[in-house]
């Protein structure tokens, strides 16, 4: 049995990941979460005990890591709004870099040597294939992208020096809630297009926005890839247990490998809630390239990891939450 410590466990897709492994023989999670962005109700649902504290309190996470013998460390405590990161760089490069050096320091004199660390697919930049693998430049456009990236340099840069191990896992759409209804999406503000839509057709919002509709694909809208957070949350245990019996450090992209395009998302609300709600057609905006798809070969080949649900399952799992919200 290892006890794992998730940082930002109280949020949407840590949650799930701690949900998943409290329903495991060989892990046992404790949340620690400053709940500026997470939800104490997780704990109580889930029935997993919950530390509320900072990244900055080094003295706290010592007292938690002896107190809990804790043997890994997972990281969901970032901040990921895009434009925010670019109006106020300093946030982010410090909740999102300043703060997970003081973890990972503090982990080191702890002689804990196993982290799980949530990126994004934003360390990429602009694509130049249509399917993005590991080997892809990593060349970030904005700081939220820049500040995961410099945490994945100093991750290979504590593995030379202190036999740190770690595993990265790069998203690029996480959506969805889980299955049996218990935790789901709950942002504020939201920005993600699935709650969004989901919104609009709860008639919550007076509508929906697509951002541009020229691009070069089938239907002149987006296409991103959408993976549902239950199928990431179980490629973070299947990776960090391949970390653990390996003793390796490891990088992966997360998704389905397959893309759905703006209007397909509403398409696929309208059909799952059986409800019409107003489509507003506007310009483009700054920084959107017209594809993003994963290709997630390189974690189906070195583990038995293979996303299971499609964009109905997503959307129907993401219906149900947006309609019986318990936090």
């Amino acid at each position: 049995m290892k006890n794992v410590l998730v940082i930002g466990g109280a949020g949407y897709i840590g949650s799930h990941v701690v949900k998943l492994l409290s329903e495991t023989k060989n892990f046992k999670p404790v949340i620690y979460d400053n709940l500026s962005k997470g939800h104490k109700e997780v704990s109580e649902i889930l029935n997993v005990p919950l530390i509320v504290g900072d990244l900055g309190d080094k003295d706290l996470l010592k007292k938690v890591f002896e107190e809990y013998k804790i043997d890994v460390v997972m990281h969901f405590a970032a901040f990921i709004e895009v434009g925010e990161s670019v109006s106020n760089p300093g946030k982010y490069y410090e909740n999102n870099v300043g703060k997970v050096i003081n973890l990972l320091n503090q982990m080191n004199e702890s002689n804990i040597k196993n982290f799980v660390f949530s990126s994004t697919a934003a360390t990429f930049g602009e694509p130049k294939e249509e399917k993005i693998n590991e080997l892809h430049p990593q060349n970030p456009i904005n700081p939220y992208g820049m500040s995961k990236l410099m945490v994945e340099k100093i991750l290979a840069d504590f593995d030379k020096a202190y036999d740190f191990k770690s595993v990265i896992l790069r998203y690029f759409n996480a959506a969805g809630a889980d299955m049996d209804g218990l935790l789901g999406e709950s942002h504020s503000p939201e920005s993600h297009l699935i709650p969004l839509v989901l919104s609009a057709a709860s008639h919550k919002r007076d509508n929906i926005k697509i951002f541009g509709t020229d691009y070069e694909t089938f239907d002149g809208t987006c296409i991103r890839d959408y993976i549902h957070v239950y199928d990431l949350a179980k490629a973070h245990i299947l990776a960090m247990e391949k970390m653990i019996e390996e003793n390796t450090s490891l990088n992966y992209n997360l998704g389905n490998g397959t893309g759905y395009s703006v209007r397909e998302i509403i398409e696929t609300v309208k059909k799952v809630s059986n409800e019409e709600f107003k489509v507003v057609e506007t310009d483009r905006r700054a920084g959107d390239p017209a594809i993003l798809i994963a290709d997630p070969e390189k974690i189906n080949k070195e583990t038995t990891y293979k996303a299971e649900y499609s964009l109905e399952d997503i959307v129907k799992s993401a219906w149900t939450w947006e309609n019986n919200k318990k936090y």
